[in-house]
């Protein structure tokens, strides 16, 4: 299966167990109001951890009735980040949500090696997006926390990418793991990488998932471009998963694709214990909103 529209990821949610969230620096409007139109649909508990009477004046703002007991008082971004993964530490929060705070800081308090909530394996960033273009959703990893990934880490951030994606119902997920071009140049180290990739995923050390690589954008979303070019994979047209060769293609992918092509989009962190919202400061409440629902629909 494959989700066309982030509506349908909406209906997924509904119907589901409570969950609970962390919000790390919760005295940010954008993050509570995206918390507050959640709450309208789906029933969920959270914890707003920040500065107590900022977090209830933004609220009083917003008209978002909250009750003072889930507010956690914490005396700066360090402290709320501490608090709010201790949270998840606990078992008292199924999902972690960035609020106004730095990304390094967040990671830092999920990353610690007594407090924290790594797993062990590599944290990755994906990004979804519904694009106007597409026929369905577009997930694209890694746009914001790894920078140039080695052949290992992109094989982690695969692999994370794609357990998250079967746990949403995709039962093989298409995986192009994009390049400029769709040979192989010891000029271009990631067209190795990407050749590595569909390799092991066709000797089975890569499973759950069909990759496809190097492979250029256009002929992995444009049949009429792979036929002129005379490219042939069942790929074509129908990628689910797109594996960007650096942070730099993907930061700029991903955002030329919400300001210039018209789409939404939600993002989330893989590879702790729970997943993590974590969409930039400048963010929308509706792509906050949007990060929850994906966060909350595994």
């Amino acid at each position: 299966m494959s989700f066309k529209h982030f509506d349908a990821l909406k209906k997924r949610v509904q119907g589901k167990r409570v969950k609970s969230i962390a919000v790390a620096a919760a005295e940010d409007a954008h993050a509570l109001a995206s918390l507050k139109d959640l709450l309208v649909q789906i029933k969920v508990r959270y914890f707003l951890v920040g500065n107590r009477e900022q977090i209830k004046q933004i609220c009083q703002d917003i008209a978002f009735d909250v009750e003072e007991r889930w507010i956690v008082d914490a005396v700066d971004e360090v402290a709320s980040a501490a608090k709010a993964v201790a949270l998840v530490a606990e078992g008292k929060a199924d999902i972690l949500m960035k609020g106004k705070l730095h990304t390094a800081i967040l990671l830092k308090a999920v990353l610690h090696k007594e407090t924290g909530i790594q797993t062990g394996g590599l944290i990755s960033h994906l990004a979804v997006l519904e694009c106007p273009s597409y026929h369905k959703l577009m997930f694209l990893t890694d746009a914001a926390i790894n920078p140039t990934p080695d052949l290992d880490k992109k094989r982690a951030m695969l692999e994370n990418t794609v357990s998250f994606m079967h746990q949403l119902g995709y039962e093989r997920p298409n995986v192009a793991a994009l390049a400029a071009v769709e040979t192989v140049s010891d000029r271009m180290p990631e067209t190795l990488d990407a050749a590595e990739l569909a390799k092991q995923n066709w000797d089975g050390e890569i499973t759950g998932c069909y990759v496809e690589g190097p492979i250029s954008f256009d002929l992995a979303v444009s049949r009429q471009a792979a036929a002129i070019k005379g490219f042939s994979s069942e790929l074509v047209g129908e990628v689910d998963l797109f594996l960007m060769p650096n942070i730099s293609s993907g930061n700029a992918m991903s955002k030329a694709l919400l300001y210039l092509g018209g789409a939404k989009m939600a993002g989330c962190v893989l590879g702790a214990k729970v997943p993590i919202v974590l969409t930039s400061r400048g963010a929308t409440a509706e792509e906050k909103f949007l990060s929850l629902l994906l966060a909350m629909a595994v």
